[in-house]
């Protein structure tokens, strides 16, 4: 087994910040084997995102900025990784779960007849070389184990925000290999036109504190502030946008909801956390109006602290919050707005 390899995801020439949490794990790793730890890096700008990557803990890295690795797809960056992976037959492949993390992991480990083991969120290497992994199922109602072998390469994809980064150590310099790609442009059927990104807006997925609304943010007159220009149209949609969004913002928060909001049309499925929507571990999870359905928890039970406002003192969300408030969130989240700015110096 030659290394741990650590899949670094880029995204316009740039890293995304979770990437760096893959070199986190991979360290841990590669301490446990023996070996040496290994940054891959595809796509545009790679040879410096490489470089970088010795900052972040990589011994070495393997880069390859060839054109048709700008974007990513599936065809090129799979064919490269499990090239990269017959020659060199590393111990492991580590990378951050993201969906196109989830979606190049599993072409390799299929095309290099390699174990795959995905949302991992604790894991433990054994005296022979497997490594025993804690990972949630059945939505996230039980926390099981599983075991991969200690033959072979075997492929990781740990849940974003589960693991540390290795600490950011200027100057610290890893030796960058440049490799070519696999397929030439014809051989690729998918192509990429554009991207439409959202700007201005923190990342649910990158997010270290979410204030979240439920079905809790329902219609009603009365819960409109003083200063609403018609109490009597005041909306969910203004809730999220005139009682949750200023707490976001005090707090540096990404704005999310349950399944119940979105389905109601309060706010864009883009902002959906649970098991449909995009799973989330923030440091923080405020829930407002969120009764706890199963299909919300699985989103977001890895969050470190679990804050719930609810009127209903019998709420599911309440055996999972690490504090709980009970009573009218139109009441509570504007005087902890209040209070936040005021210790803030906002």
């Amino acid at each position: 087994m030659s290394a741990v390899y650590a899949w670094i995801e880029t995204f316009n020439g740039a890293p995304l910040s979770s990437s760096w949490e893959a070199l986190g794990v991979g360290r841990t790793l590669a301490n446990a084997a023996g070996l040496p730890l290994v940054a891959l890096v595809f796509g545009e700008n790679a040879a410096a995102i490489a470089a970088a990557a010795g900052e972040h803990g990589a011994d070495s890295a393997l880069a390859c900025a060839d054109a048709t690795l700008k974007d990513f797809r599936l065809e090129p960056y799979a064919a490269l990784l499990a090239k990269l992976v017959t020659d060199n037959q590393p111990r492991y492949v580590v990378a951050v779960g993201t969906s196109a993390a989830r979606e190049l992991l599993a072409a390799a480990a299929a095309d290099t007849d390699s174990g795959l083991l995905t949302e991992v969120t604790d894991f433990a290497v054994q005296g022979d070389g497997s490594v025993i992994v804690t990972r949630p199922v059945y939505a996230g109602k039980i926390v099981s184990q599983a075991q991969g072998g200690a033959e072979g390469t075997l492929f990781l994809a740990v849940r974003p925000r589960a693991f540390k980064p290795n600490p950011h150590t200027p100057g610290a310099a890893a030796s960058v290999t440049t490799v070519a790609p696999v397929l030439s442009e014809d051989q690729i059927a998918t192509k990429v036109e554009s991207f439409a990104v959202e700007t201005g807006k923190v990342n649910l997925t990158d997010a270290a504190i979410i204030v979240s609304g439920g079905r809790g943010m329902a219609n009603n007159p009365k819960d409109a502030p003083p200063d609403a220009p018609d109490p009597t149209v005041w909306k969910a949609q203004d809730g999220f946008e005139h009682t949750l969004k200023p707490l976001a913002e005090v707090l540096g928060a990404a704005l999310g909801a349950s399944r119940a909001a979105v389905d109601a049309g309060y706010i864009p499925y883009a902002h959906q956390v649970g098991q449909t929507g995009k799973t989330v571990s923030p440091d923080l999870y405020i829930a407002c109006g969120i009764s706890g359905a199963i299909q919300h928890l699985a989103g977001m039970r890895t969050s470190k602290i679990i804050v719930a406002i609810n009127k209903d003192a019998e709420a599911p969300i309440f055996k999972m919050a690490r504090y709980g408030l009970v009573g009218d969130l139109y009441k509570i989240v504007p005087a902890l707005t209040a209070e936040l700015k005021r210790r803030l110096g906002k």
